[in-house]
């Protein structure tokens, strides 16, 4: 029940997915595979580089950002969802919520910024493949992966400074989840800075990400139709669509989930493009930039033949 008073109690209740009963069981495991899945690839996938030298390299530095991410991302989103699937009183404490906002909208923005960071080392690895070892360095890689995330944690921390600091008269998530826009729904206090901010922080952060992505894109299918070298569009095609696709789930996941925010008569199809936001990239990252990237792809196949014929 809503109404206009300021609520000071700290438990929340999350509205959720409406499931009917001879599918929660099933929901549950589907929910908990993809969970393992994504946890053994991304994992597997960090293991793999941190313990070979010979893949301490600017690539899978960048790889590695991604596999973090992907598990920060969901590790504070899935869990708790599947939980909820269970049950049927759906609660959790506001600082939860907060927290879970938080780390969930820095997946978000670093997911975009790292991208961008990817694209840019496949455009300098494509069009300038003499001096890709003097421009990415493993110290620039560095630099980059620093900025990426103390940029996309000072624009959610702000973003969620500014609504926290808003009193509560309502106490219902309309969401499966807890993210900005619902936690600042629970105020009835102006909210025009929040959505000042929270406009100037998504067209920032798409911009610059579709900005990079197209110029960067744009400049190797140059370079490619310029040299018309068969061996290079191949190298181009092959490790930039999967990125591309990957990209394209990601921004247009996004975009239906703040684009539904504005239309409450789709409650579930908005939670369904979040958790797909999350989930889908999160799943097909390890797998296929793994299975594309030749020195960690023979990596894995050493590994397996070493496990499966043993000396």
């Amino acid at each position: 029940m809503e109404n206009n008073g300021t609520i000071s109690g700290d438990i929340l209740e999350i509205q959720g997915f409406d499931i009917s009963p001879n599918f929660i069981y099933p929901l549950f495991f589907l929910l908990l595979f993809v969970y393992l899945c994504l946890l053994f690839s991304n994992i597997a996938v960090l293991v793999l580089i941190v313990t070979e030298k010979s893949l301490h390299q600017p690539m899978y530095i960048l790889f590695c950002n991604l596999s973090v991410n992907d598990l920060i991302g969901n590790t504070v989103l899935l869990p708790q969802l599947m939980a909820h699937v269970l049950s049927t009183e759906r609660f959790i404490t506001y600082n939860q919520c907060v927290v879970q906002a938080f780390y969930s909208h820095t997946f978000g923005s670093a997911s975009h910024i790292i991208l961008v960071i990817m694209a840019i080392d496949r455009y300098v690895a494509i069009c300038h493949p003499l001096r890709y070892s003097s421009i990415m360095t493993n110290r620039t890689v560095v630099a980059l992966s620093v900025i990426a995330w103390g940029l996309s944690l000072l624009l959610v921390s702000i973003l969620i400074g500014l609504t926290v600091r808003l009193s509560r008269c309502r106490s219902v998530i309309q969401n499966a989840y807890c993210d900005n826009a619902s936690l600042f729904k629970l105020s009835c206090d102006d909210v025009s800075i929040n959505n000042i901010y929270g406009l100037f922080f998504t067209v920032l952060l798409f911009s610059c990400s579709i900005g990079g992505i197209a110029v960067t894109y744009f400049r190797i299918a140059v370079i490619c139709w310029i040299r018309k070298n068969k061996e290079l569009n191949n190298r181009a095609l092959q490790t930039c669509a999967s990125h591309l696709v990957l990209y394209l789930i990601m921004l247009w996941s996004g975009f239906l989930t703040i684009i539904l925010h504005r239309f409450p008569k789709y409650p579930d199809l908005r939670k369904i493009a979040y958790i797909l936001f999350h989930v889908v990239p999160a799943n097909l990252n390890p797998v296929i930039y793994g299975m594309q990237t030749r020195s960690l792809r023979d990596k894995i196949f050493q590994i397996l033949q070493r496990k499966v014929i043993p000396r």
